[in-house]
């Protein structure tokens, strides 16, 4: 019996890996093997830096927050804590939001954090 060989769905595979390899330089989009290796190096490094962005974004609204708290003479420590125990409940992603855009609001939850 003839040897059988799967031409379509091996076509329709290779197809896929070019497709998401395209942009690449030289054989990176063109070959199939390097293309093969670039997509799965991309792969990974897009599914650790979904992780990561979710740090560098917290760390960023950290600095802005503590900027924001010695223009109100106190420190991010304080007022975090300031605003826990008064039952404020804004995440750091608003908080850092409102010290960018409203500065007369964050003095106030400054005060009311130091009054605690």
């Amino acid at each position: 019996m003839p040897r059988s060989k799967n031409n379509v769905a091996a076509h329709k595979r290779h197809r896929k890996v070019l497709k998401k390899a395209r942009g690449n330089f030289g054989g990176r989009s063109k070959l199939y093997r390097t293309a093969l290796e670039t997509v799965r190096k991309g792969l990974k490094y897009a599914y650790r830096d979904r992780r990561n962005r979710k740090r560098t974004f917290r760390s960023l609204w950290i600095v802005r927050i503590s900027a924001a708290a010695k223009l109100c003479d106190t420190n991010y420590s304080t007022l975090m804590y300031g605003l826990k125990k008064a039952g404020v409940n804004l995440d750091r992603k608003m908080l850092a939001d409102i010290a960018a855009r409203d500065m007369d609001t964050f003095s106030n939850l400054a005060k009311i954090a130091a009054g605690n």
